[in-house]
């Protein structure tokens, strides 16, 4: 029964929802002040190359030498895309920002920053593509950082058979992304992290992973205990379904067992102590309130009781090293963007609260206890 069901759950990290991601050509067809009629979108991004006079396009190889910004887009009053050139990756890598009113890079002040995090299968336009987070941190007053990390990118510097090297995701995010909004975006030292799916995993795992760097941490469905029985083999059929060698991750589970263990949040929840947390999840991948009636059921949904039985496991540990953090555990409810939303927006007066921002929620609020 078991080899049966795992491959059905391998689209559990790879598929963030049903929707399939969309396409995000206009880095390589329209340059600032370019035409903007679009020609065909190469079949594999990854192998796209700008044409003549585009300049840098994402996944193109990176330049030789440090983490550097190659080129932006703005997209909106507050939108602005950069295009990062990664050693850490070896491409070229987006991110997307929100702007607060006001800001400038010639400000003399700084501002707290929120790391919004996308899910498997998707890419950084995710958050402004699926929901309203623009209009929804309109008035806010901080920066909001949406990057790339890879279709199964798993928030990690891989393994490769010891070998490390690319794609080192971590490194991108926790060091080159972050000090370049820093340094070169008026980007503070107070930073918030919140992801959805694989992005969840992502986020959680970084603020355990870097005590410190995240004042809060906000996981909507995801697996955050990566060794407990039958999870190493679901994230590693997942890994192979996006055509990745499942060992390139992070090894052998059993050989491997220390590198399994930093990258698993249950095994670096020490951590996450001094961090405010807030840990979501369906219980059943059954329909919700949030579904259509008559909505066609995805194996996607799944994802729901795996990552309640990885959130229920770490909030146990939690519990022990007497870590606060809620837990909202609701039931029926799918693998899709309405509920991430709605528990995303129910975790904000926290991230507030730890950005320092108006509206926050004061100490020791809570949706549901943590057990």
């Amino acid at each position: 029964m078991r080899s049966r069901v795992l491959p059905a759950l391998a689209v559990v990290l790879t598929l963030a929802a049903a929707t399939p991601a969309v396409a995000d050509p206009d880095w390589a067809i329209v340059p600032e002040g370019g035409p903007t009629k679009a020609p065909a979108v190469p079949a594999n991004p990854q192998q796209e190359r700008p044409t003549a006079g585009s300049g840098y396009v994402p996944w193109q190889k990176a330049l030789p030498g440090s983490a550097r910004v190659v080129r932006e887009r703005r997209l909106g009053p507050r939108t602005l895309d950069i295009l990062i050139s990664s050693p850490s990756i070896g491409r070229m890598m987006p991110v997307r920002l929100l702007l607060p009113k006001g800001w400038s890079k010639s400000a003399r002040r700084t501002w707290p920053v929120l790391y919004l995090l996308h899910g498997g299968a998707d890419d950084y336009t995710s958050w402004t593509r699926m929901t309203d987070v623009a209009a929804f941190t309109e008035n806010v007053d901080a920066i909001v950082v949406m990057p790339e990390a890879g279709r199964a990118g798993n928030y990690s510097d891989w393994h490769n058979a010891g070998r490390g090297g690319a794609p080192k995701w971590a490194t991108f995010h926790t060091y080159e992304v972050r000090r370049l909004v820093e340094i070169g975006y008026r980007g503070g030292t107070r930073r918030a992290v919140a992801g959805l799916s694989m992005g969840a995993y992502g986020a959680m795992k970084y603020a355990a992973r870097y005590p410190g760097m995240f004042r809060f941490a906000g996981s909507y469905s995801g697996i955050l205990a990566t060794r407990l029985p039958g999870v190493p083999e679901i994230i590693m059929n997942a890994q192979a379904s996006e055509k990745q060698n499942p060992k390139a991750l992070w090894g052998d589970p059993v050989k491997d067992a220390k590198v399994w263990a930093m990258n698993d949040p249950m095994a670096l929840a020490p951590g996450l102590k001094g961090t405010s947390l807030y840990i979501s999840s369906g219980t059943t991948s059954f329909l919700g309130p949030l579904d259509p009636p008559g909505s066609p059921w995805h194996p996607a949904h799944l994802g729901e009781p795996i990552s309640a039985y990885t959130a229920k496991a770490l909030s146990r540990r939690l519990n022990g090293l007497g870590i606060r953090h809620t837990l909202n555990l609701y039931s029926n409810g799918t693998h899709t963007w309405p509920y991430w939303t709605r528990e995303f927006k129910a975790s904000f007066p926290m991230i507030l609260s730890a950005l320092g921002l108006k509206g926050g929620a004061k100490d020791g609020w809570r949706l549901s206890s943590g057990r």
